[in-house]
């Protein structure tokens, strides 16, 4: 840093009184990884403050994903968030959502950086950003996140950063920060293979909006990931006899990139496939890059990985810090505009793995909502993906609460993914493949292929009833469609 720059180098206390009551946050980070860690602490601090005085004080806050408690959580518990987006996971932050307390947009994750530079959403007042460099004439060196923050940092008016050193300059050489031209010009992102670089390294903004930085050396606070169980790893089985045999049927071509969602199902497939001595190396074009991602490099199965963020146990961070320089032709961080790009999908032909909360028989899923009212965490990248891969998966155990719900309905509660964007479902009881297939069809194959046993009746028998007395092309039976939900409500149990 030159002298100016270095003078405005300050305590987080300091730098949390440039924000204002009213402020639009547009921050880094994209789930546990990346994210500002000590001044949102201190900007919570001051909104307990405030609010013992009987002031109002609070922000929006914009991220890339989800973050970690030192943003999300504290500024949800100091009552200090008033609107939040594209994306959360914090049991505070969506006890507020719940509560009506915080007004919630649910978007698709590509969208988010257009929708901010073209005043769609109110432009960032803030950016506050992770970094590990910075430098006089304005570039800006991002930490483990790449996110929306390119968007933020080149639209908001004060710029923050808290200059992380735990990754420290290492990590520099990893991001690929693109963004694409404004309309009517432009051009065709120059994106052809899951690896190839087409921006810079660094965020170039105006150094005279640098208001503070604030020195850290502090680890993103993700937790380990749990060992997969006989469900997760059945479901990651059947996947993956399955992706054999489309191969074996010339179906897939070798090269296609593979995309994967966050959590322990999605890790626990991406670590079969590293274990497996019969799979050729994967090229990885994803939000997140997981602990299965260096499994994969750790083992030789890995081209490339492409991704958001890289969000990894502590163990992992560890192992990354010591191989940085090793590494750093085989990962690449972008920014989410481009690593959930409708258009990239469909170019590269991504296979994509995402989660479901439930899925109807139909094959209409649900990412979103417990009960149809009650958000979760949000839609995320999934959407993204589905609508645009070559071939979309959705997977989950067939049952939660230890019997007490069924993943798979008569009609989910809250539509994310039509049944027009989706192909492939996975539980542990099987997999269903229902490209081609009318909508009786593809509940028969869901039913036989993927509900748990107990629950197979009772959705065999709606089926029956809804092709006796309804339409025989979509037999729905509108007085139960939601008799599993509403059973569960009165009794704990969707079981008759």
């Amino acid at each position: 840093m030159n002298a100016k720059l270095a003078s405005r180098t300050m305590t987080a206390q300091e730098a949390a009184e440039l924000i204002h009551h009213g402020d639009v946050i547009g921050a880094s980070g994209f789930t546990p990884s990346g994210y500002p860690k000590v001044i949102p602490v201190a900007l919570a601090a001051r909104a307990v403050q405030a609010h013992e005085a009987g002031l109002p004080f609070q922000v929006s806050l914009y991220t890339g994903a989800s973050t970690g408690d030192e943003l999300d959580g504290v500024l949800a518990r100091a009552k200090a968030l008033s609107r939040r987006l594209p994306y959360q996971s914090n049991a505070d932050v969506r006890a507020g959502i719940n509560a009506g307390e915080i007004e919630f947009t649910d978007m698709h994750l590509s969208h988010v950086g257009q929708m901010v530079r073209w005043g769609f959403l109110p432009k960032p007042t803030v950016a506050l950003v992770e970094a590990v460099d910075v430098t006089a004439d304005g570039r800006i060196y991002l930490s483990a996140s790449g996110g929306a923050s390119a968007s933020y940092l080149q639209t908001a008016d004060r710029i923050l950063i808290e200059l992380n050193a735990f990754y420290g300059h290492g990590l520099k050489g990893y991001h690929d920060v693109y963004i694409p031209e404004d309309m009517p010009n432009r051009q065709t992102i120059p994106l052809l293979h899951a690896g190839d670089r087409i921006g810079t390294d660094y965020v170039q903004v105006d150094p005279a909006k640098i208001m503070a930085i604030v020195e850290t050396n502090l680890a993103d606070r993700s937790g380990a990931f749990r060992e997969p169980d006989e469900a997760s790893k059945t479901i990651a089985s059947h996947i993956l006899e399955f992706l054999k045999r489309e191969k074996k049927l010339g179906r897939l071509n070798g090269d296609q990139p593979y995309q994967s969602g966050v959590g322990n199902v999605a890790n626990a497939v991406l670590g079969s496939m590293a274990s497996d001595p019969a799979q050729p190396p994967v090229s990885i074009f994803t939000e997140v890059m997981q602990d299965s991602v260096v499994q994969l490099l750790l083992n030789d199965k890995l081209v490339v990985a492409s991704g958001a963020a890289m969000t990894l146990s502590p163990a992992c961070q560890t192992l990354f810090k010591a191989n940085m320089d090793a590494w750093r032709d085989k990962f690449v961080i972008r920014q989410m505009e481009i690593s959930n790009s409708a258009g990239l999908a469909r170019r590269l032909g991504i296979i994509a793995m995402n989660t479901a909360l439930e899925m109807d028989i139909f094959g209409n899923v649900n990412s979103t909502h417990v009960m149809g009212t009650k958000m979760m965490n949000g839609i995320g990248g999934s959407g993204d993906f589905t609508r645009n891969a070559f071939l979309p998966i959705f997977m989950t155990p067939s049952t939660a609460k230890g019997g007490a719900i069924s993943s798979i309905v008569p009609m989910v509660t809250h539509v994310d993914h039509t049944e027009h964007d989706t192909m492939v479902f996975v539980t542990e009881q099987g997999l269903a493949d229902v490209r081609g297939m009318g909508p009786e069809r593809r509940a028969r194959e869901i039913i036989e292929k993927c509900a748990h046993p107990d629950y197979r009746p009772l959705l065999l028998d709606y089926l029956e009833e809804g092709l006796r007395n309804g339409s025989r092309h979509t037999p729905v039976t509108l007085g139960r469609a939601f008799e599993f939900h509403k059973r569960f409500l009165e009794t704990g149990s969707m079981m008759s």
